[in-house]
């Protein structure tokens, strides 16, 4: 009797929630696969910060340091981003970031395009104001 007992015990700690395909049992007993993360996450806001001009400390401060520096081209910073969720590729971002004369050139990659400022700069004309439409006469 206690053997059984022990015997059903063991065997309850066995148990599935969710319904197993006996005709796939292999997949139903994959192993755990974790999210990977590889490189350097560049956010909009940190590209946003960059000006060209920037020299190339100051790019390193604002987007970190490049995940590949190519070292016959040192004028090239290349940051890439990967991004793995359970075995199967999520996400991947590549951005480059070029210097001339050690001072920000450019940036290509997956760049998304900023918003176009609506505030006017100094020097600059002021659209004339539409005329507010007129109350309807009753």
């Amino acid at each position: 009797m206690r053997y059984a007992l022990l015997f059903a015990l063991l065997l309850s700690g066995c148990s599935w929630t969710e319904k197993i395909d006996l005709k796939k049992p292999i997949e139903a007993l994959q192993p755990y696969k974790m999210d990977i993360q590889q490189g350097n996450v560049v956010t909009q806001d940190m590209i946003a910060k960059l000006k060209p001009g920037m020299s190339p400390s100051q790019v390193r401060f604002a987007l970190g340091s490049p995940l590949v520096v190519d070292p016959f081209r040192t004028n090239r910073w290349d940051y890439v981003y990967r991004l793995e969720k359970g075995g199967k590729l999520v996400e991947t971002r590549r951005i480059t970031v070029v210097f001339e004369n050690d001072k920000l050139k450019g940036i290509e990659g997956d760049v998304t395009a900023l918003p176009v400022s609506t505030k006017p700069q100094e020097g600059q004309p002021q659209p004339a104001a539409a005329p507010a439409p007129e109350a309807e006469k009753k």
